[in-house]
């Protein structure tokens, strides 16, 4: 995976550094987070900063409204550190505005309605495997690991990490757990970033975690320190060509990628003339893997087959990077934007807004991705006003 910064540069002390226009300045930053107020491309911070230094710029930035800023820092930082993103004030102020958004900046957000949210999910998995209501209502008057019965625990959900440890002692402890969630905990998001526990646990496995796991990787999504670090992660390591950063915050709701894969949805609906929905998903799932039966996107490039000069098994070849920056550099991209331009006269933009509707048993009103990148970039634009730049 490409490195922001050089491999081996250390972070040393510089006396009397307090303001944020007095050292020279670091690396420049990538074209999506944009330019100072000033014009000035953005920049790292210098490298000749202390630790302390670091965090407490990170401090002003924090909102003022948020508890213990100092701990929040001191996550920021440390997840920073382990994934080798630059400290700079752009890059900082990306992750607080996905805090500030998804959270306000509480470790362990509130959800309105969690207990009708279980019980309603507990319903409609009895009912697929044929569990009588009276057999799941005796069950979950138990006494669960915590003292209390489930029933109790249920009426007195308030956040997710509580939702989580309840579906965890669930498939553990009663009767019919394992059968109705098969290992399988509904709680696929969570923490202050709202970082999706599939990607956590596929980020683990890729680059080293920069604490100890004491149960399970999804336990850390729910801690203020790993919902930082996962969310840092998913939202800034890795590359992409943007020239805007709401299109990396549109990729945080949507998916890595997906207003790169919206932008090449739009260039292949003006060559092939078929309607697709720029939505960023260019192949259909099951399972989380690539579905056999050929999505809307596949069978419109397969119906250019020929003006491509490419085979039906070279475009899917090329269709299973979609999650991947290799799909940007793939002949099918490339040749697809070619004839897109061709027929336009001008260059098309390689970037596009997904058109996704949200849907969740959290959200009581109807909102978009590109509501959540908007809203973000707004907070983001706040975060930089108060470090002056």
């Amino acid at each position: 995976m490409r490195r922001w910064l050089p491999l081996g540069i250390a972070l040393t002390v510089l006396a009397g550094c307090s303001s944020f226009e007095s050292e020279p300045e670091g690396p420049a930053l990538p074209a999506d987070l944009g330019r100072r107020a000033d014009g000035k491309p953005a920049t790292a911070w210098p490298t000749s900063l202390s630790e302390a230094e670091v965090k407490q710029r990170i401090i002003q930035l924090i909102p003022g409204t948020a508890r213990d800023k100092a701990g929040w820092a001191g996550d920021l930082y440390a997840a920073y550190k382990a994934l080798d993103i630059p400290h700079a004030a752009q890059t900082y102020c990306a992750t607080i505005a996905v805090i500030e958004q998804e959270s306000s900046f509480q470790a362990d957000p509130t959800v309105p309605g969690l207990p009708n949210i279980v019980r309603r999910e507990l319903e409609t998995r009895a009912g697929r495997f044929g569990i009588p209501k009276l057999i799941v209502n005796t069950a979950l008057k138990k006494t669960s690991p915590d003292g209390k019965t489930y029933d109790e625990r249920i009426d007195g959900l308030k956040t997710e990490k509580q939702l989580n440890t309840l579906f965890e002692d669930m498939i553990g402890e009663l009767p019919f757990g394992r059968q109705l969630f098969a290992d399988y905990n509904p709680v696929r998001t969570g923490g202050p970033m709202q970082v999706s526990i599939e990607f956590a646990e596929k980020q683990i496995k890729e680059k080293a975690y920069p604490y100890p796991v004491a149960r399970k990787v999804r336990d850390e999504v729910f801690t203020r320190r790993g919902g930082v670090y996962f969310g840092s992660a998913i939202l800034l390591d890795y590359p992409v060509g943007y020239d805007n950063i709401v299109y990396r915050f549109a990729d945080f709701n949507a998916g890595r990628y997906s207003s790169r894969n919206a932008a090449f949805q739009n260039a292949l609906a003006k060559v092939s003339g078929k309607a697709l929905t720029p939505d960023g998903d260019l192949l259909r799932y099951e399972n989380g893997q690539p579905a056999a039966v050929a999505s809307s996107v596949e069978e419109a490039a397969i119906g250019l087959a020929g003006k491509l000069d490419m085979s039906r098994p070279q475009i899917r070849r090329d269709l299973l990077l979609e999650k991947t920056a290799a799909f940007a550099k793939s002949p099918l991209f490339n040749r697809v934007f070619e004839l897109a331009e061709q027929g336009s006269g001008r260059p098309m933009p390689r970037q596009a807004m997904p058109q996704i509707d949200l849907k969740s048993p959290k959200i009581t009103r109807q909102l978009t991705t590109e509501w959540f990148a908007r809203r973000v970039e707004g907070r983001y634009r706040g975060c930089l006003a108060r470090s002056g730049r």
